[in-house]
């Protein structure tokens, strides 16, 4: 399906024009009828002759209804530009063609229409002319005559035209549906509906709005019931988990966890105006409307607080109007999750960053430098896609580069940590990570390499050295057990040695001690002494047996038979003898 919007002042034809077009009345409300004009969003739909099925969203032109007219326009690709051949260009004309230009709308079709009551060549010739200097640029101009039919072969054409140079939607983007329309149906419940500018629908599907979950449990598209619809399309959802009194026009249905909303955004105008920018402008994208206060950063770039939060992304087209002058501007979301500006010079600052950032997927690669460390979930809500140079960690991105360049810094922090506290091996992974600043300790998974291992809770050194003192006395200690493997030296030996409590446990970590029980220290190559020794006693063996075979004293080798069977070197059994396993 594709979807185009109408323009045009009001009197000029527009709902007559759709009415031609597709046999099928857009205006909705009795009052509209009576009064002979469009006040509220209306909507038809056709087959063409191409098979392209065409839904029509007729918005009111006059200049009292611009809110509603934008309502309809904010999710809409192109549109059908309609001035009457016998009043030609007026001020709501402008008015209209300013949103569009303001919105970016580049694809257009001009009908000139009652070409049955005045010559519509001047007015074609006018219209064209003020239309290219837009973003519509040089648009088709047809004219036609809905009442008489003339034209209208003419301006389908124009139309198939038209939608075959439309851009493909993404149709596996996420959701977002702006309402325009929200009503029940007896029998059905709640019903909303909007155009789908990307990504698909389906009944079953789970939406979130604001912080409440709905369940989609219809789908219709163009008054028939589908089992889903894909972008673009004018579609109608049927919802369960949400009353009607709870919705509103400018609602959006989201995909769940794939937008952000945020009542701060950095904007870029697409023009910069002469005056003044307006200090509260009304802004509006999709069919949302809300105020906002515009503080001026630098030259094109604008902070608006919102007031309300709204489910933006880098790249949405925003239109801010000024209320008083009624004039428009658009702007382009340029970061949706800015920086506080609190220090003078900060605004002139973030205002320059901005200008100069780079275009396309280098953006995005400049924004993750700036952010260092993000949630992916987080940025692909922001509309970022995830840089081709970035380090995923789990549910973290990290900057290009930015793992190496905190690799580089860890063996700074566990040096400066271990001349503190020479006889720790290595700092707690908590202080490593406020060191580097990250913020899960997870992330040291990446940043953490060899010499340097996670182990136990800390970031050890696996070629860091004792403190000479302490490494000489080990060293005596190594050289006695080299001689009798069994000779665990006494605590006062230690003690005179220099080695307490801190130093063994030192010891014991860098693999050059193995701590049997409290107070009996061996060789790292103990387990495999004592297996020797006893392979050549007969099986099952007592403690005693195994105490002389080791030549030992019982404060030894009590406790070092207890360690084997935790080693699964030895088996316990029943009648408290051992044996090898």
């Amino acid at each position: 399906m594709d979807v185009i919007a109408t323009a045009g002042h009001v009197d000029h034809g527009k709902s007559a024009l759709v009415r031609a077009l597709t046999g099928m009345e857009p205006d909705r409300w009795a009052e509209e009828r009576r009064r002979g004009l469009t006040i509220d969003l209306g909507f038809a739909w056709t087959t063409l002759p191409s098979g392209r099925r065409l839904a029509i969203v007729d918005v009111p032109g006059h200049e009292r209804f611009v809110g509603n007219m934008l309502a309809g326009v904010g999710s809409v690709p192109a549109a059908l530009v309609v001035v009457a051949a016998d009043d030609g260009w007026s001020a709501q004309t402008a008015e209209h063609v300013a949103v569009l230009d303001a919105l970016g709308v580049r694809h257009a079709v001009l009908a000139v229409t009652k070409s049955d009551v005045a010559d519509p060549a001047p007015v074609l010739a006018d219209v064209g002319e003020r239309l290219g200097a837009t973003s519509m640029r040089a648009v088709p101009g047809v004219a036609v005559s809905a009442r008489t039919g003339e034209g209208l072969p003419a301006l389908v054409g124009a139309l198939e035209s038209l939608l075959a140079a439309l851009p493909a939607p993404d149709v596996g983007a996420p959701v977002r549906l702006w309402v325009d329309r929200a009503f029940t149906i007896r029998g059905a419940g709640t019903v909303v509906t909007g155009t789908l500018a990307a990504g698909s629908v389906a009944a079953g599907d789970r939406l979130v709005l604001g912080d409440r979950e709905v369940v989609v449990r219809g789908v219709q598209s163009l008054g028939e019931p589908v089992e889903w619809a894909v972008a673009t399309a004018r579609v109608a959802l049927n919802l369960r988990g949400m009353a009607v009194e709870e919705l509103s026009r400018g609602d959006a249905l989201l995909t769940p966890g794939a937008f952000r909303a945020t009542d701060v955004v950095d904007v870029v105008l697409t023009a910069v105006p002469e005056g003044r920018l307006p200090a509260e402008p009304v802004v509006h994208v999709g069919s949302a409307t809300v105020g906002a206060r515009l503080r001026p950063l630098d030259g094109a770039v604008v902070r608006l607080r919102l007031a309300q939060p709204l489910p933006l992304r880098v790249g949405d087209r925003l239109l801010l109007r000024d209320p008083g002058s009624r004039r428009v501007l658009g702007a382009d979301a340029v970061d949706v999750d800015p920086p506080e500006l609190h220090r003078r010079g900060a605004a002139r600052q973030r205002a320059a960053e901005l200008a100069t950032r780079p275009t396309g997927p280098a953006a995005a690669s400049a924004e993750l430098r700036r952010r260092r460390i993000v949630r992916a979930e987080e940025f692909a809500a922001m509309g970022w896609p995830v840089p081709a140079d970035a380090t995923a960690h789990g549910p973290w991105l990290l900057a290009g580069g930015l793992a190496d360049e905190l690799a580089a810094r860890v063996p700074q922090v566990v040096a400066r940590y271990r001349q503190l506290r020479p006889l720790e091996p290595g700092p707690p992974t908590e202080v490593l990570r406020r060191a580097l600043e990250l913020p899960d300790v997870g992330l040291l998974e990446v940043v953490v390499r060899p010499p340097f291992v996670l182990r136990d809770g800390r970031v050890l050194d696996e070629d860091a050295a004792l403190p000479a003192e302490v490494q000489r006395a080990v060293e005596q200690i190594r050289a006695r057990l080299r001689a009798d493997p069994f000779a665990a030296p006494e605590a006062p030996e230690l003690v005179a040695a220099g080695l307490g409590v801190r130093e063994l446990a030192a010891a014991v970590r860098s693999g050059q001690l193995v701590r049997v029980a409290d107070g009996v220290y061996l060789a790292p190559d103990v387990a495999e002494q004592a297996r020797d020794r006893l392979s050549a006693l007969p099986q099952p063996f007592t403690v005693s047996e195994a105490r002389q075979a080791w030549g030992t004293s019982r404060r030894v080798a009590v406790p070092l038979m207890e360690w084997l069977d935790a080693q699964r070197v030895t088996e316990r059994l029943a009648d408290n003898t051992r044996r090898l396993r």
